[in-house]
């Protein structure tokens, strides 16, 4: 078992090079089908998100305004919104199908999900996932997560999953290693497959109780990192879901959320896991990899 853990210990600390040479060959080599998808536009948002985004950067935003502009399940605080416009998510994922079938390199994008696109590794994250996570996301995290640095959100993993019935069908029961998910239901056609949600990890009861949650094309869930949740089985068709996990440093790097202890850096390139390591005046000066899970 020690030997078992030790070379997944050595798998981990490599990911992130092997992830850098994917991206560079992708750079180079891969012949993009809809280029226009790379650079996000207001144009690809759903109005419906822009007036909330609006909303949630006028002065006198708050919390309650702000619920009654997108949809809240129980006590979980899990929200539903509206994000992409129906032609946007056709073309990202038609986009994702002509990657998918190229000769192109790939990586998983979890250790749970065996199909998908790691979409900094395709060269979305500077002009597409950044702009979305710190001019629309941010905003809104702010009033809906302040006590999970939803308003200091300064990194994130992004990534598509695919779900099909050869391939991989369901997720089970996980939590994010993130403060704050965004779960966006890209398409394409598919029945069943509900999400479902049950406790934050930190509280758990004697009987879990999970809720399901339908995902409506277009739309995005957003949830705290910490809640626990899956993804039951389709029962036809396919279906494309974009993740992102939103990282605060000023949060995690209090204690690491995958192994509850103060995280133990080691230098990574690019955003890492999302924790950072200050200098004598706290400015940030690069994001680290918790060494210790």
């Amino acid at each position: 078992v020690y030997l078992q853990i030790e070379a997944e210990v050595q798998r981990r600390k490599q990911l992130i090079h092997q992830s850098v040479e994917r991206k560079a060959i992708i750079s180079k080599c891969y012949k993009r089908k809809h280029p226009e998808v790379y650079i996000l536009q207001d144009s690809f948002l759903a109005p419906d998100f822009l007036e909330i985004v609006r909303y949630c950067t006028s002065p006198d935003a708050h919390l309650h305004g702000l619920l009654h502009y997108i949809e809240s399940f129980s006590d979980k605080r899990i929200y539903r919104l509206p994000v992409f416009t129906e032609e946007f998510c056709q073309a990202f994922v038609d986009e994702l199908e002509n990657f998918e079938q190229s000769d192109m390199p790939k990586g998983r994008p979890n250790t749970m999900n065996n199909y998908g696109v790691l979409l900094n590794e395709l060269g979305m994250d500077e002009t597409f996932i950044t702009p979305l996570r710190e001019q629309y996301l941010r905003p809104i995290t702010a009033l809906l997560y302040p006590d999970l640095g939803g308003a200091c959100l300064d990194s994130h993993k992004a990534f598509v999953v695919k779900y099909s019935l050869h391939e991989d069908l369901d997720l089970s029961s996980h939590y994010d290693n993130a403060e704050v998910t965004l779960n966006v239901s890209l398409g394409k056609d598919f029945t069943e497959g509900n999400l479902y949600f049950g406790d934050f990890r930190q509280d758990p009861t004697p009987v879990p109780k999970y809720m399901e949650i339908e995902h409506v094309g277009a739309q995005g869930l957003l949830h705290r990192g910490g809640q626990i949740h899956g993804a039951l089985p389709i029962a036809s068709g396919e279906r494309w879901n974009l993740i992102i996990w939103m990282r605060s440093s000023a949060i995690r790097n209090q204690l690491c959320p995958m192994c509850n202890k103060k995280p133990e850096l080691v230098e990574a390139e690019g955003f890492g896991d999302g924790f950072t390591e200050t200098l004598e005046d706290d400015v940030p000066e690069t994001v680290n990899l918790c060494s210790l899970w």
